[in-house]
This record gives structure tokens, sequence and C-alpha cells, in this order.
């Protein structure tokens, strides 16, 4: 099965981790943005940081959805 998954699988898993891990980032301190990047472009309002929130989830179900179809061809191009 392992031989079977293309490297695009590997690519958008590990692209979900990563982008999963800055949505729990993000949503446990919101303003780890002005921290690293000194700029605050919503004048501490949170407004960015929620909308930064909702793109990570966007992003990483949709790559979670994505490897998932990846993972279901494997499965049916070995039976």
């Amino acid at each position: 099965m392992r031989n079977a998954l293309r490297l695009r699988f590997w690519l958008e898993t590990g692209m979900a981790i990563v982008t999963g891990i800055l949505f729990v980032i993000t949503l446990a301190q919101r303003d780890w943005i002005e921290v690293v990047f000194k700029v605050d472009p919503d004048n501490r309002s949170g407004s960015l940081e929620w909308v930064i929130v909702a793109a990570f989830l966007v992003v990483t179900l949709t790559l979670l959805a994505l490897a998932s179809y990846e993972w279901h061809r494997a499965r049916v191009s070995i039976s």
C-alpha cells in the first residue's frame, strides 16, 4: 500500500499537519502574528486573527479531504 501512494498524498498530508498546527497555535495564542512579524494590521481588534484561524481551518480540511481521496485511490488500485 505504501508504494501505491503517490507523492501528492504525502505532500497533502504534510501540509495538512503544518496548517493544522498553525490553526491550533493561532486559535490558542492569537497575537503570535504580531509578535513574530512585529506588525499590527488590525490595531489589536483581533479580526485579522479570526480570519486567519478560519483560513487555516479551511485549508487543513481541504488538504485532509484531498489526502483522503488519494488514500482511497491507492486502496482501489491495489484491489
